[in-house]
């Protein structure tokens, strides 16, 4: 059966006004400048936003799916609501908190490659601390404040970050959006009377048809595309029962599927769960053990066994580290080493050697590195991040996922041609992200409400391919299509000027800056020593007051 829901207006008084406050910053003029280090960009080739609305207009209300209630799903929720929209976010676990809850379980393919593998979400290892202080980590009006009787640390390990998230679900009752145990098996374009199923959209010229009304008509305003979604779930249904303080899932009691009808859907499902591996010449024959950091929990398993590690990113940086004290070597591998930055590394000599990456692999359990040396290993660990990933998600080729790009999307966020009605919160990769799906999520609740408004399709579509192409001549590869680490503030405050929100705290970028180069120079011991103690009062006096202000627990 399908639920069919319609979207309705309601007038909320007057709307405050959505006009970009230009002094913010230029993001939207120099997005590709920033990535690129190029810092003359035309400006007759900037795009004008055509952000602003009637301050006399009455705000939209629509029915919106969250996909996930991780970070990013549970402030989409809450900036949802605010603005006036109905909600309901899907979570096919069983707790709030997405990526930060820890699960000891792991996949029984050890690679993550396996499309039919009993999948598991968390990517969390048991030691896991942030990388970022904890004054950074949190949500712009809600604090990520040190707690009685938990762990008060700036770098607090992952269960005090999954305890901030189900601190803030609760305070701002977002519990009761969240349908848990609840698969999302479909999302697909809908454009019916909610009667029948017969009105899911199953023609692949569907994307034809939207090219011609999005672009050849010259919409100005892209929320005129009428787009609805039929989001297909299923509910895990199985009986419950106490015993000895075990759960017990009892079997013969069907699973619920249901169809429903949307006005738009945010996917919030995060992207550490799908696991991407180096290539390397010769695995197929490699007699070793291989396996994702995906699938990595503890340093024990390890014992007394020669492991490379390839991939120098944060979590590659600190399984190298816990493994030192039980494996018989470590080999740490990188496209390449500054030694004269890395002052780290050459202290642990012996106990951990970093090479340039693998070269090839012997079926004799040799592997041989790119900077001439060789040795037998046991265990190749890939620390080589994940792929964007959307199983679910049914446009008829409008939005793919090519080489770790999602596209096309305006901003990161919403396809032209299905936007605003279907929109995606955190693909940024090296950013601050607690902050960053704030202002996205308010971004989306602005457009869907009509406080805020889009560029016309045409004009969306042609900013997007300039990005790609700008790209492309300052050859950025294309898996680099969502990494904001040179102006991801940038990027915030641009958000933050769409729906009339303050820009970044100047603290903030300090700090972070502060924290950056720290980590690089003291990886193994930047969590507890710090030297930024000015901007830490400056930070602790600027949330506590806000803490006050806003009365949070």
């Amino acid at each position: 059966m399908v639920e069919a829901v319609s979207s309705s207006t309601r007038n909320r008084g007057s709307s405050r006004s959505s006009s970009a406050n230009t002094g913010h910053n230029d993001y939207g003029r120099k997005k590709c400048e920033a990535l690129a280090g190029n810092s003359n960009l035309n400006g007759e080739d900037e795009l004008q936003m055509a952000i602003g609305s009637d301050k006399n207009a009455t705000k939209q209300s629509c029915k919106v799916a969250v996909i996930g209630a991780g970070a990013a799903g549970l402030v989409a929720a809450r900036e949802l609501q605010r603005e006036g929209h109905e909600v309901v976010v899907y979570e096919e676990g069983e707790k709030v908190g997405g990526v930060w809850l820890y699960n000891s379980d792991v996949e029984d393919d050890p690679l993550g490659l396996d499309p039919n593998r009993c999948s598991v979400h968390s990517s969390m290892y048991a030691s896991l601390r942030t990388n970022l202080p904890r004054e950074l980590m949190g949500y712009l009006d809600y604090p990520f404040l040190p707690r009685e009787g938990r762990d008060v640390r700036r770098f607090p390990r992952h269960e005090e970050v999954a305890s901030y998230l189900q601190d803030f679900a609760e305070e701002f009752n977002l519990l009761l959006l969240v349908k848990f145990c609840t698969k999302v098996e479909y999302v697909g374009i809908y454009r019916g009377d909610g009667n029948t199923e017969a009105d899911i959209v199953n023609d692949s010229s569907f994307k034809q048809q939207l090219l011609r009304e999005g672009c050849e008509d010259l919409r100005e305003d892209s929320a005129n595309l009428e787009t609805r979604w039929v989001v297909r779930t299923r509910e895990r249904r199985q009986a419950v029962e106490k015993e000895r303080d075990v759960l017990n899932f009892a079997t013969g009691c069907e699973d619920q599927v249901t169809d429903v009808i949307f006005d738009a859907v945010v996917i919030c499902n995060g992207h550490y769960s799908q696991p991407r591996v180096a290539w390397i010449p010769g695995l197929e024959k490699w007699p070793g053990k291989q396996m994702h950091s995906h699938n990595y929990r503890i340093a024990e398993p390890f014992r007394d066994k020669v492991v490379v590690v390839i991939g120098n990113g944060p979590s590659g940086i600190d399984i190298s580290l816990e493994l030192i004290s039980v494996a018989k070597e470590v080999h740490f591998c990188a496209k390449k080493w500054d030694l004269s930055k890395d002052l780290f590394w050459p202290l642990h000599e012996g106990k951990l050697q970093c090479h340039l990456l693998v070269e090839l692999v012997t079926e004799d359990g040799t592997v041989h590195f790119q900077d001439g040396i060789s040795c037998h290993v046991d265990v190749i660990l890939h620390c080589t991040g994940y792929l964007y990933s959307f199983p679910f998600l049914d446009t008829h080729g409008i939005v793919t996922v090519e080489n770790s790009a999602v596209g096309p999307l305006f901003e990161h966020v919403f396809p032209p041609l299905l936007a605003p009605s279907l929109s995606f919160v955190g693909l940024p990769f090296k950013v601050v992200p607690f902050p960053l799906f704030e202002l996205q999520s308010k971004w989306i609740a602005c457009i869907l409400s009509k406080s805020s408004s889009l560029p016309s399709t045409k004009d969306m579509m042609a900013d997007v391919q300039s990005f790609e192409v700008r790209l492309a001549e300052e050859g950025i590869p294309k898996h680099y299509t969502h990494n904001l680490d040179s102006c991801q503030f940038e990027y915030d405050n641009w958000l933050a000027a769409q729906c009339g929100s303050e820009p970044i705290e100047s603290w903030r970028i300090k700090m972070y800056k502060v924290a950056q180069k720290i980590r690089k120079l003291y990886p193994d011991s930047y969590r507890d020593i710090w030297d930024d103690y000015d901007l830490l009062d400056e930070a602790q006096s600027y949330l506590l007051k806000l803490k006050t202000e806003k009365h949070w627990k």
